[in-house]
């Protein structure tokens, strides 16, 4: 038996028995649409209770449900047994799946305790601890020693009043909120250690249960995290720092020390010799923060590649800093959102065009081994013709570098939903914005939409929401064309990203026709009758999502490094 056990659901419960067609949501991120990536909380979290006694175990149940037909996992459910059961609700999709997954706990477990826990729990929590099928919510940025008192004040029959950032019902039901008070200033406690994870693989004997997302082990990547908080604001961002403020009582950054980030790079190393996505832009705290840590990274030898964030231009002499210091090579994630200044500027991002080109050029030049960009379309102030200029402005982007097939460029809906807690959810007037949704209700019921275009949960003063889903389409087949352009792509390559787009656009429409069938048990059958087609185009919808693999060998390759890198871990702890 365990003491805790982290559940991760998918977006929709159960997706596969739901005629859903979801459309190029998930398109520019490593996992599907169903978003079985469970969030790093899972194992920080896992690595202080393991630290304090309890025993733990993470179960992804989207991975399974997405990698097996059969796979049952209300009978897995059945079969697990621990005291509390934790299920994040950090990322807003997950409204739907996270709920049913917790009814399904309570019916199966009725004496264990339900906690809820991320982002989207701490910003609807007076909502969630509400609902029958939850015990205790979990808020906050910062939640790893508060699960811990929790968990002593649950096993030793103690005061769950003194738990900071916990939201829980009594005996009798009534609801308390301790508030959220534990917000620590720095990160340079945290437990980060993949080591958790692996040692949860051999202890249940269960790898697809652990893994982070579907085909992680093939293609890995790990990360580390400078900060937790942000400086800056961008408008639709539920991470801000005017979100974090208003979400979590965080009213500045929490930093880890650049020493004890490149030990996490290094302890990383000592496992798995994947590329390590560094969360946060380095420059973010300050450029002392950024020169401390290459150095600290340079004198540790790290050897995995390096993915680095941008969060504006950069300067030949920060890249020339990051080819010294990166002995395994490095690379950049730069997401401007739009190539419209006007639409930038409005979302809190006040670099120009001109800066976004001289650092690519100058990553280039300095030995960057890629350079990804991304833009997306259903932004405030957007048109369509400005979310088409993004798409079309590719093909200048390529020819400035000579058509180098190391700058990746991407474009998407803003979807599903709008960040709760960010500035435009806030005030949408200021913003442009129409929504669907405010309560996590009437998200949760958004979810349960057919197609992906009602799904989405707002509309702007500028594009409707067929506008968007009209306009993503478009604009994936102009930057189909600036690739072609630039010889990224064969002919026959771009025919097939044509021919797969019109489909996926094609099903949308057959959706919308539909829904307007007026008997319900014909409009559920033709809605099952497209199912299948629907699930093909479910990955890469208008884009290759083989595109954001990194070169890296499987896990099962790296197997002989991790039994090295357990046993230096326990002879450390001894």
């Amino acid at each position: 038996m365990d003491d805790i056990i982290f559940l991760h659901a998918p977006s929709v419960y159960d997706f596969r028995k739901r005629p859903i067609f979801y459309g190029p949501v998930s398109d520019v991120i490593p996992s599907s649409p169903v978003f079985e990536m469970y969030p790093i909380g899972f194992m920080t979290i896992s690595a202080h209770l393991e630290a304090a006694g309890f025993r733990t175990r993470i179960v992804n149940l989207a991975v399974q449900m997405l990698a097996d037909p059969k796979f049952d996992a209300e009978k897995k459910i059945g079969k697990l047994d621990a005291d509390v059961f934790a299920i994040d609700l950090h990322w807003m999709p997950h409204a739907h799946g996270a709920l049913e997954v917790a009814k399904l706990v309570k019916k199966h477990h009725p004496e264990a305790k339900v906690e809820l826990g991320g982002l989207t729990s701490s910003y609807f929590r007076e909502e969630l601890i509400r609902r029958p099928e939850v015990d205790l919510v979990m808020c906050g940025d910062a939640t790893e020693e508060p699960t811990v008192r929790m968990m002593r004040a649950l096993k030793d029959s103690g005061d769950l009043s003194e738990v900071p950032n916990l939201v829980w019902k009594d005996e009798e039901g009534r609801v308390h909120d301790n508030g959220i008070t534990h917000c620590p200033e720095s990160l340079d406690e945290i437990k980060f250690d993949y080591g958790v994870m692996i040692k949860n693989v051999i202890r249940h004997m269960d790898v697809k249960g652990a893994l982070p997302w579907h085909g992680w082990d093939k293609v890995p990547l790990t990360s580390v995290f400078t900060v937790r908080g942000c400086s800056l604001n961008c408008a639709e961002c539920g991470g801000s720092n005017y979100a974090n403020n208003r979400v979590v009582c965080r009213k500045r950054p929490a930093y880890r020390s650049p020493e004890k980030l490149a030990e996490d790079m290094e302890t990383i190393q000592s496992y798995l010799g994947t590329p390590i996505f560094i969360v946060g832009d380095l420059r973010q705290h300050s450029t002392g923060y950024a020169e401390r840590f290459l150095k600290e990274v340079k004198d540790r030898a790290i050897g995995n590649h390096a993915v680095i964030e941008l969060f504006g231009g950069a300067d030949r002499e920060y890249f020339r800093m990051l080819d010294h210091a990166f002995d395994g090579g490095w690379s950049i994630e730069f997401s401007p959102d739009s190539h419209d200044e006007k639409v930038r500027s409005a979302l809190g991002k006040g670099y120009t065009n001109s800066e976004i080109e001289s650092s690519i050029s100058s990553a280039f030049e300095s030995g960057c081994s890629r350079f990804d960009l991304f833009y997306m379309t259903g932004l405030p102030f957007q048109t369509r013709e400005s979310a088409l200029d993004s798409a079309r402005a590719a093909g200048g982007l390529w020819d400035l570098v000579g058509k180098d097939d190391r700058l990746f460029i991407y474009n998407a809906p803003f979807a599903p939903f709008v960040d709760p807690g960010s500035r435009a959810f806030e005030d949408p007037e200021k913003w442009g914005y129409k929504f669907f949704a405010r309560t996590l209700e009437e998200h949760r019921r958004l979810l349960e939409g057919p197609s992906w275009k009602h799904v989405l949960s707002y509309e702007t003063k500028w594009m409707t929401r067929g506008n968007i889903a009209e306009t993503s389409y478009d604009a994936a087949l102009e930057l189909a064309a600036a690739e072609f352009g630039a010889g990224r792509i064969s002919k026959d390559a771009l025919d097939s990203r044509r021919e797969r787009t019109e489909v996926a656009r094609g099903l949308m429409h057959k959706i919308d026709s539909i829904l307007t069938i007026a008997d319900a048990d014909k409009r559920e059958a033709e809605l099952w009758g497209i199912k299948e087609e629907g699930m093909r185009l479910m990955n890469s919808t208008v884009c290759d999502k083989r595109d954001l693999d990194w070169d890296a060998k499987s896990v099962w390759r790296n197997s002989p490094r991790m039994l090295s890198g357990l046993l230096r871990s326990a002879i450390r702890r001894t």
